[in-house]
């Protein structure tokens, strides 16, 4: 095996809150173990384009608490080519770059996994995404942020949904998982949530507002916008059975990517980029670092990237029972 000395850090596909945490862990977890570290700027569209640069103690200094990506982030068409693979790793191999670590979802692992078929690199991961969508970790980088950018969002709806007795459907994100929706609905107290992950019964929906509507003033829908008809179908079947509700749709949108990590997701990235730098210098490839249990786990791409799309059934338990 090959004696790893310098390593390579970049963020890919969407951006999410504790990203800038994980960085600053890999550069610093490197320099402690005596590696020379180097950024990539956008992704693997950098990698292709050779946007690598060293980094320092220094150059991830006072970035903990900030959202978004100081390596920014970009899709690359080119490096779903060939070609385009192949000037990634001429581009790190001018710099005697060793191994990498890549922070993103499904696509960077993907795209990972091929670039360690066909050049041998090795590679660890980390799970940034907003979505908590990949297997091999209780929590992904930038989860808790977003829920808590729901809830916070939803509370201040609540309160004019309150004040003119107004039905609200709020649109969160999702567009694979519901997990965001189901878990911001219970802790805001939603009446329903709607997810991809579970066929819509608007019976049900509509009976419940029927039969509790008299007993409230406000009345909250949180609505994944991967559900198979999203928050303004929802909508407009409300209105149709309730003309005389006042409804209201709210779709929250790219607000949930940014905002300062909380301190869960900056303690979850610091640890998994410790981790990766480690796993590395063990001989790992091919893996991404994830928290189970409070643990630091390794699966492979194979599997971590095979979306969960079977829901606690006690948190879809827990909604039904709470929004009496």
């Amino acid at each position: 095996m090959k004696t790893i000395k310098n390593i390579a850090v970049l963020t890919s596909g969407g951006d999410s809150p504790g990203m800038n945490a994980g960085i600053r862990a890999v550069v610093r977890a490197g320099i402690y173990n005596h590696l020379n570290v180097f950024g990539v700027l956008r992704g693997y569209d950098g990698l292709v384009k050779g946007e690598i640069m060293p980094m320092d103690a220094k150059s991830v200094a006072n970035i903990i608490q900030r959202g978004g990506t100081i390596l920014k982030t970009a899709r690359s068409d080119e490096f779903r080519t060939y070609e385009g693979r192949k000037q990634a790793y001429e581009n790190i191999q001018k710099l005697g770059i060793d191994a990498l670590v890549v922070i993103g979802g499904d696509g960077t692992f993907t795209g990972a996994s091929k670039f360690i078929e066909e050049f041998d690199i090795p590679i660890i991961g980390m799970p940034g995404t907003i979505d908590n969508d990949l297997a091999g970790t209780d929590f992904t980088i930038g989860y808790d942020t977003a829920i808590n950018t729901v809830v916070d969002a939803v509370d201040k709806i609540r309160d004019t949904a309150e004040s003119h007795d107004r039905v609200f459907i709020i649109e969160v994100m999702g567009r694979d998982s519901g997990l965001i929706a189901l878990r911001s609905g219970i802790s805001t107290g939603a009446e329903a949530v709607l997810i991809p992950e579970l066929n819509v019964d608007y019976d049900a929906i509509m009976k419940r507002l029927d039969k509790s509507r008299k007993n409230k003033s406000s009345r909250i829908i949180i609505v994944a916008e991967g559900d198979k008809e999203g928050g303004e179908v929802v909508s407009d079947k409300i209105k149709e059975n309730f003309p005389h509700y006042d409804v209201r749709l709210s779709i929250l949108g790219h607000i949930q990517r940014g905002g300062r990590p909380s301190c869960m997701d900056r303690v979850l990235a610091s640890r998994l980029g410790v981790a990766s730098v480690e796993g590395l210098l063990e001989g790992r490839r091919g893996e991404m670092a994830g928290l189970i249990c409070g643990q630091v786990h390794f699966t492979p791409f194979s599997k971590a990237i095979k979306h969960i799309d079977k829901i606690n059934e006690n948190l879809t338990r827990i909604v039904e029972i709470l929004s009496l």
